[in-house]
């Protein structure tokens, strides 16, 4: 197992360690902490892949790990923003999550597809925007409550911020997919 692999197998292996802070109530400022558990995770997720390609290490091994660990990582980020957001807002954060996870899950789909045709289907322009929105609004909504209990209107401007960000998010997750199926569209032929 190449370093690469390992750092992915460290970025999974942060998702319960991120989760329980973020949960424990008894964790003094625990979403700062899981807030800084999830960036740790988040910039395994680009060194994972600056070292595999950098160093010729990309393995099917990785290629198969790597996209779950970000999937998980989100996913579990999403689901943790959900409930802790104020009433007014979890329905509104819980249709973009979805929209957000399924839209992962149909090209996880499309590269299964692929996959068993011998195509590789790599991201795009798009879809790397729809994830740097992704993460900003998470980096801001994971801790807002916590800035809340400090000051309520800095918490209030953070959480309406990420939650900006996430409709962003939402529109990019919407066209990116849309532009997805578009262009490969040849795979499911």
């Amino acid at each position: 197992m190449n370093t690469p692999t390992k750092i992915t197998i460290f970025r999974i292996c942060l998702i319960p360690v991120f989760v329980s802070v973020f949960l424990i109530d008894a964790i003094p400022y625990g979403k700062f902490i899981a807030l800084g558990v999830f960036m740790i995770a988040a910039v395994t997720d680009w060194l994972d892949g600056y070292l595999a390609r950098k160093n010729d290490l990309v393995t099917d091994l990785g290629k198969f790990l790597d996209p779950i660990a970000d999937k998980l990582l989100v996913t579990s980020a999403l689901i943790l923003v959900i409930l802790q957001t104020k009433e007014g807002f979890a329905v509104a954060l819980a249709v973009l999550a979805i929209v957000i996870i399924s839209r992962e899950l149909m090209v996880s789909g499309f590269r299964i597809i692929a996959s068993s045709k011998s195509v590789i289907l790599a991201a795009d322009g798009l879809g790397k925007i729809k994830t740097v929105l992704q993460m900003l609004s998470i980096i801001f909504l994971l801790p807002y409550a916590d800035i809340a209990s400090l000051n309520v209107t800095a918490g209030n401007i953070v959480f309406y911020v990420g939650f900006g960000f996430l409709c962003a998010a939402g529109l990019m997750t919407v066209v990116s997919g849309i532009n997805y199926v578009v262009k490969n569209r040849e795979v499911l032929k």
